[in-house]
C-alpha cells in the first residue's frame, strides 16, 4: 500500500503556545487519530481547533518544524480522546503523525472561574507563607488523587531540595497570578 506523503502547513509556534498532549495512534481507518492530553481535564483540546505540532524527539519523523493542525472535531472516547483533522483522510495520514507534540496558545483555553487556575499557569509562580518566607518556587503540579499538590523546588544548605503543599483552601490564602506569587498557610518546617 502506497503511503501519502503529508502535506501539513508550516507555521509559527504562538508566543503563548502550551503542550497539551501528544498524538498517541491512529484510530480506524479515516483518518482519526488517538491523543494522550497532559491533563485529566482536556478541556484546550476541544475548545481550540488550530492545533500546533512538532515531531517527536524520538523515533521517525515525518514532518520537521512546526505545523498547523487544522481540527475538524475532537471528542472524548473511552478512557482518551480522539481527533480529525483537515488533510489527515486515512489511517496512513493518522500514523504519520505518531508521537507528534500537540500545542494550543493559551489565549484559547477556556476562561476559569475566580477559585481555578490552569496548572500551566502555576508553574514558576514563587510560594511564600503569610510572615513572607520564601518556601519556594512551584516546579511542577501533581495529583494524588482527591487533591492537587504543589511541588515546589528551593535551596538549603546550597543543595537542591523539593517541598510538597496540598492545594487546597485550608492552606493556599491567595493566587496572584500578576504578581507571579501564591501565599499560603505553610512553615518551613512541616
Amino acid at each position: 500500500m502506497a503511503t501519502t506523503p503529508l502535506t501539513l502547513e508550516p507555521a509559527e509556534l504562538p508566543t503563548d503556545a502550551v503542550e497539551v498532549g501528544r498524538i498517541a495512534d491512529a484510530w480506524g481507518v479515516k483518518g482519526w487519530f488517538k491523543v494522550l492530553p497532559h491533563s485529566s481535564n482536556p478541556e484546550a483540546l476541544f475548545s481550540s481547533k488550530r492545533w500546533y505540532l512538532q515531531p517527536s524527539e524520538r523515533g521517525a519523523k515525518t514532518f520537521n518544524g512546526t505545523v498547523l493542525l487544522p481540527i475538524r472535531q475532537a471528542k472524548d472516547h473511552s478512557d482518551s480522546v480522539v481527533a480529525w483533522a483537515q488533510g489527515i483522510d486515512d489511517r496512513n495520514g493518522a500514523e504519520a503523525l505518531r508521537g507528534a507534540r500537540i500545542f494550543v496558545p493559551r489565549s484559547s483555553f477556556p476562561s476559569t472561574s475566580d477559585d481555578e487556575y490552569y496548572w500551566v499557569d502555576l508553574i514558576g509562580l514563587s510560594v511564600f507563607n503569610r510572615e513572607g518566607m520564601a518556601l519556594g518556587q512551584v516546579r511542577e503540579l501533581m495529583s494524588t488523587g482527591p487533591q492537587t499538590v504543589l511541588v515546589l523546588a528551593y535551596e538549603q544548605d546550597g543543595k537542591a531540595q523539593e517541598r510538597m503543599i496540598p492545594f487546597v483552601s485550608a492552606f493556599v490564602d491567595k493566587v496572584d497570578l500578576a504578581e507571579k506569587r501564591i501565599t499560603v498557610d505553610w512553615q518551613p518546617d512541616y
